[in-house]
This record gives structure tokens, C-alpha cells and sequence, in this order.
């Protein structure tokens, strides 16, 4: 699979950030010279952001070494990264290299358990990520979701058109869907039901993919049932989503269904444990 490359002005933009005017603290106490640091992890992790930190630090002039790669899980101990250069300059990145690795790391190391979990009931299933990301850090997030084996969904509102309840606040969902289909053919068209009703009307109107969005287990087979018995299931993808956690996930990848999507992954990140440690000498 191709992960997205996140733009390097992105990144040096991480480190001006965390130091607009230099590192006035390893500037005044510590004297030039070279070293040598390297990144660990602390704890068992899927390893998410290390091509993002090996261009960052190699921009900023310093020696990379690793023999790991995004992708590869590492335990407790296991060194991610060696990093070469001026102390200053290390010192200076400490901190945005392991944001970006503990970030990433983290989103990676649950998307990779969760879609585990729901490979092992329904394997025709995939989680996938949402646009409930940082603003600016959309790219980053979606590609460790990416690398712990999530569907990315959409990057972006252009990507593809999904009617949502705003929408039919303001247009119902057959007319949107008859628009959606009439505005071009290079787009996949998505919808959001909230009731089994709206869901059977959604599939009629020749949507590509039906989002079932706060529906309970029960709610969702009737759909998928109804949508069988009219010859309908096999020509739609059937998404769900709203309010499943790890703790429910499992009830839901039991139903016949293509897609969960989980705004937990990028919008509740729990970092991975990493560390940035200088070897004296």
C-alpha cells in the first residue's frame, strides 16, 4: 500500500513552532560539539512517523541510521532511530521527533488492534478513520491510520460526495442523491440514513455506499435485511458509525456489514511511549 507523504514545509513548520527564536536553553549551558542520540520505544508499538522524522532531521543536517520501518511492531527497548549531528541541532528536534512518532505510533498501534479484532469476526470488514483530525495535522493522522491497516475514508470534502443531515435539512436524500449523481461520474456518492426507512430510499436512489449513523445492532440487520429481500444489499456498501468504542466494536463487526468507521482513532489519540536519550561520548 502508498502512504500519503506529508509535505516537508509541514514539518519544519512543526519545529519553528516549538522554537521561533532557537533553543535559548541548550544554547546557553551547552557548548558546540557532536553527538549521539538515539530514539526508543518504551513500550510494545507499531512503528508509525519514522520516514517523517528521518526527512526532518536529515533537512536539519544531521546523520540518520535505522534498520527499522514504518510498519514493523517493536517492543520495549527497541531502538527506532540514531541520530548523528550537533547537539544543539538534536536537541533543538527532541521534542517534534517524538511528537510525531508518539503520535503516530499511537494511532497506528490501536487502529492495527482494533482492525485485528474485527478481521478475526468479519473478515470482509474494515474500520476507517473520519475527518475528526487536529486541524494541520490531517495528513499525518490519516496515513497512521493508514499504516495500522484503517481505511482512510475521506482526506478531505473533495474527495467524495457523502450527504449528511445537514444536508437534508435543506434538500431531501433522493433529490440530493439525483443532484450528487448529475453533478459527474468520478465520484462515489454516500449517504447518511438515520432510520431504516431513510436507508431502503438511499439504496433506491442508487447511492454507492449507505452510512447507517447511530443505529443500534438490531436496527442495522433489519436494514440489511430489507436491503437483501429487495435485491438491493449487493449493490451498496454498507458503513456504520456513531458512538462504537472498543468495548462495543466487536457487536458490530458481527453484522454482515463493509465498513466501521471510528472517530476515536484521530479524535481520542493516546500517544505511544517513545524517548529521545544523547549517548555521552
Amino acid at each position: 500500500m502508498t502512504f500519503p507523504e506529508i509535505p516537508l514545509p509541514h514539518l519544519i513548520a512543526f519545529v519553528e513552532e516549538d522554537s521561533p527564536f532557537g533553543d535559548i536553553t541548550s544554547e546557553a549551558v551547552i557548548e558546540p560539539q557532536v553527538c549521539t542520540a538515539e530514539i526508543s520505544a518504551r513500550e510494545p508499538l507499531l512503528l508509525a512517523g519514522l520516514s517523517e522524522v528521518v526527512r526532518l532531521a536529515v533537512w536539519y543536517g544531521l546523520s540518520v541510521s535505522s534498520v527499522r520501518s514504518d510498519g514493523m511492531n517493536l517492543q520495549n527497548g527497541d531502538v527506532m532511530v540514531t541520530l548523528t549531528g550537533q547537539a544543539h541541532t538534536i536537541l533543538r528536534l527532541e521534542r517534534t521527533l517524538l511528537n510525531i512518532l508518539g503520535r503516530m505510533s499511537g494511532i497506528a498501534t490501536r487502529t492495527r488492534r482494533m482492525q485485528e479484532l474485527v478481521s478475526a469476526i468479519n473478515p470482509r470488514c474494515r474500520i476507517a478513520a473520519t475527518r475528526k483530525t487536529a486541524p494541520g495535522l490531517r495528513l499525518m493522522d490519516k496515513k497512521a491510520a493508514m499504516i495500522g491497516g484503517a481505511d482512510p475514508h475521506r482526506f478531505s470534502l473533495s474527495d467524495a460526495i457523502l450527504i449528511k443531515d445537514n444536508h437534508r435539512v435543506l434538500v431531501s436524500v433522493d433529490e440530493a442523491i439525483r443532484r450528487a449523481k448529475a453533478s459527474g461520474a468520478y465520484h462515489r456518492i454516500e449517504a447518511e440514513a438515520d432510520t431504516i426507512d431513510e436507508a431502503l430510499m438511499i439504496a433506491r436512489a442508487g447511492a454507492d455506499i449507505i452510512l447507517l449513523d447511530n443505529m443500534t445492532p438490531d436496527h442495522i440487520s433489519q436494514v440489511i435485511s430489507l436491503l437483501t429481500r429487495s435485491g438491493l444489499r449487493e449493490k451498496v456498501m454498507i458503513e456504520v458509525s456513531g458512538g462504537i468504542t472498543e468495548d462495543t466494536l466487536a457487536i458490530y463487526a458481527a453484522l454482515p456489514i463493509d465498513r466501521i468507521s471510528l472517530g476515536m482513532l484521530t479524535h481520542s489519540v493516546i500517544n505511544a511511549d517513545v524517548s529521545l536519550d544523547i549517548i555521552k561520548g
